[in-house]
């Protein structure tokens, strides 16, 4: 048994917007499972403190930069026996915006102050200065908001060993010297072989340069982002570490995420009973407003509106294929020109095309089972958990190769056809065009209706479970102590 704190900026289901609150929620039960005796530690965001109940307060802290008494506070992660600390600190995080971001979407001007704040308070009981009486082997960092956990420790003599994830090198935490002035932290943090990055301070750096191991979500994507071209000019600093850099694919929690026992879709199912698939569609058609056509290839998106994501290629990728019969239910959020795009589409194509932006996880349940195909057309994908829930949910996922959505897809092709192993269409290149075909592609399969049911059926039977991939954390936790620099 290994004690391990993992600091994240989001978990499921207390706070989440996005993959990173997904994994965070899912890891901790599965290391838990694994007989590591497991904490989370998360800001105390409104919207946390207002789903916990009976909060207990376990200490109290003198933090840099924080106006104010900093509390730890104690709960458990939604129904699980997951304990959670809580980083108190009310100036910080009491707003009534997002976790990042103001109710108009811009982030907060302070998020370098905020998460000093919270990282100093993790370093605080990761030595436990905090009168806890537990003091963790591992400290297992997620993403920028992190990073100067593994920075500030690496100045103790004696201290936990540290893993940093990174789940999409894109978001550094990056903010400018002035800023920098006003975090109280030591000069030297500053400087081009710490935490310094091209004339700002960036946070991520800190994980990068101080962690024991660094591991990120798929091992693709490890391969990519020792490049120029997908290392968000951190490329160099990442291959100097490559003997420390791992890749572990996400997992994907099935109590949530598995067509045989969701409460939210029209008809459950599974592998043997794919004909109860039927009713899921006709109930995402009828609740859209798509037409009730049993012949139409029915394309299922749930997605950041943004550039990594590819979906500023969807025109241009369905405009050729409009009168052969696809329809489109879309949920996403995002960019306003892609947004845009979509809204005028919709009006050109009506019983065609359908589009909800926010988030809502029923509709997203509700797509994934009724959507024949899955569409993730990523410039980049660090992992990518869309393609592991349609493979379970019997939607054949069409993507690009790239990251986890290589790692993860069997492509079609006369040989993985042949022997039964192949899950999913991938394409090659970053283009309307190559999207278009790959579209096309999944057309002509779905006539082909064995092959189309032994693509449903091969990709309903991988297991993408938290099992395998908590237990490669296990061993990167045991290098981590053994291993610490």
């Amino acid at each position: 048994m290994q004690k391990v704190l993992i600091a994240t900026s989001e978990a499921h289901p207390l706070a989440k917007t996005g993959g990173l609150g997904e994994v965070c929620g899912a890891l901790p039960l599965a290391l838990q499972q694994c007989g590591q005796d497991v904490r989370v530690i998360l800001p105390g965001y409104r919207t946390v403190l207002e789903q916990c109940r009976n909060l207990r307060v376990l200490a109290q802290l003198t933090v840099p930069v924080s106006l104010e008494p900093v509390r730890i506070l104690e709960t458990t992660l939604g129904e699980t026996t997951v304990p959670v600390l809580i980083v108190d600190a009310p100036g910080m995080f009491d707003r009534a915006g997002g976790l990042y971001a103001d109710l108009d979407g811009r982030d907060y001007a302070d998020n370098a102050n905020r998460y000093t704040v919270y990282c100093r308070a993790v370093v605080e009981l990761a030595m436990d200065r905090g009168g806890l009486y537990w003091q963790p082997e591992v400290v297992h960092c997620h993403d920028w908001q992190t990073g100067l956990v593994p920075a500030l420790l690496a100045r103790e003599p004696v201290r936990p060993g540290t893993v940093f994830t990174i789940h999409n090198i894109a978001y550094a935490g990056s903010f400018d010297r002035e800023r920098f002035d006003t975090l109280q932290l030591p000069a030297d943090l500053y400087a081009p072989g710490s935490m310094e990055f091209y004339g700002r301070f960036a946070f991520i750096k800190g994980g990068l340069v101080y962690a024991d191991l660094v591991t990120t979500v798929s091992p693709s994507y490890a391969r990519e982002i020792q490049t120029p071209e997908m290392g968000c000019g951190l490329d160099g600093l990442l291959r100097h570490r490559s003997r420390d850099l791992v890749g572990i694919i996400n997992g994907v929690n099935y109590a949530v995420w598995d067509p045989a026992n969701d409460p939210i879709i029209a008809a459950r199912y599974d592998a043997g009973t794919l004909e109860n698939k039927r009713p899921n569609r006709r109930a995402i058609q009828r609740d859209t407003g798509l037409r009730e056509d049993e012949d139409a290839l029915l394309i299922g998106v749930v997605s950041r509106l943004a550039h990594q994501k590819g979906m500023d290629l969807l025109p241009a990728a369905l405009a050729p294929l409009w009168a052969q019969g696809v329809q489109l239910a879309l949920l996403g959020s995002g960019d306003a020109q892609v947004q845009s795009e979509i809204e005028r589409m919709c009006r050109e194509h009506p019983g065609r095309c359908a589009a909800q932006f926010g988030y809502d996880d029923a509709l997203a349940h509700r797509i994934l089972a009724g959507a024949d195909v899955f569409l993730m057309p990523s410039r980049y994908e660090p992992c990518g958990l869309g393609q592991l829930y349609a493979q379970r949910y019997g939607t054949v996922p069409v993507v690009r190769r790239t990251g986890g959505l290589a790692d993860t897809v069997v492509p079609v092709n006369a040989s993985t056809l042949a022997d039964g192993t192949a899950t999913g269409v991938i394409y090659e290149d970053d283009s309307a065009e190559a999207l278009s075909a790959a579209i096309l592609a999944a057309m002509y399969l779905r006539r082909a209706a064995a092959q189309w049911r032994q693509l449903q059926i091969t990709g309903m039977r991988r297991d993408f479970s938290w099992g395998e991939s908590a237990r490669a954390y296990v061993e990167v936790y045991r290098r981590a102590r053994v291993h610490r620099r």
